[in-house]
């Protein structure tokens, strides 16, 4: 059984789902800390001024070194984020080939209030893996008790799952303890993305955007491209 991790991200990039595509099981690590600067909370979309990044509110006072799935969003100002957000992504892709089967998912997804980032995060990696076709369950490691840190963690998490192999980010190498998984008879594979290019609307190419830009231009051939299968 290959298996396969990642926090949870909002809009995630293609090389994520990606990665989870080539997997029997994906694990968001929900019990980590919150990276400040990561794209836990952030990520692109392309317009025709080139990339412009949307970004949750989150609130930090309170939740540092805390895990992910306790970071809260900041809702003040009635929400008004969620409606930027949604607009920009309007203007963005309205003359997109497939804005008219995927806005109202996002719309969907933004008429709701949500108090925390994890869920609103884990609520668009389902929906993308669905409109992409990729059928991998998901399991939330807050739910099953995985202990250790960094490398001792992925590997409690492969014999709690009863993985064969497991698949690491490109940043896998930095701390994977190759001997103590081979011990363990575990497999591992690092993730090495070859960014597809893909037409967009606005001319050019911006690449690193989040999926959705490859869906509100390629649709039912997202799968392909962003798997690198398009040839």
């Amino acid at each position: 059984m290959i298996l396969t991790a990642h926090q949870p991200m909002f809009l995630p990039w293609l090389g994520l789902f990606a990665k989870i595509a080539m997997a029997d099981q994906f694990v968001i690590f929900d019990d980590v800390p919150f990276e400040r600067h990561g794209f836990g909370n952030r990520n692109y979309i392309r317009t025709q001024n080139g990339a412009v990044m949307l970004t949750v509110p989150v609130k930090l006072n309170n939740h540092l070194d805390k895990p992910v799935r306790l970071i809260e969003i900041d809702n003040s100002r009635n929400g008004v984020w969620r409606r930027k957000h949604l607009r920009s992504i309007e203007v963005a892709y309205a003359k997109a080939p497939f804005f008219a089967e995927y806005f109202p998912v996002m719309q969907e997804l933004y008429a709701k209030e949500w108090s925390h980032l994890t869920p609103l995060c884990v609520a668009m990696t389902e929906v993308f893996m669905r409109k992409l076709g990729i059928n991998v369950p998901i399991v939330r490691a807050s739910e099953r008790g995985f202990v250790g840190q960094k490398s001792a963690l992925v590997l409690d998490m492969c014999l709690k799952c009863g993985a064969s192999e497991y698949i690491f980010g490109a940043q896998g190498r930095d701390y994977a303890d190759r001997d103590a998984f081979a011990r363990a008879g575990v497999k591992v594979v690092f993730q090495d993305y070859r960014h597809p290019l893909y037409p967009q609307i606005h001319g050019g190419f911006e690449p690193r955007m989040s999926v959705l830009d490859l869906l509100m231009n390629c649709g039912p051939r997202s799968l392909e491209i962003l798997t690198n299968r398009s040839g």
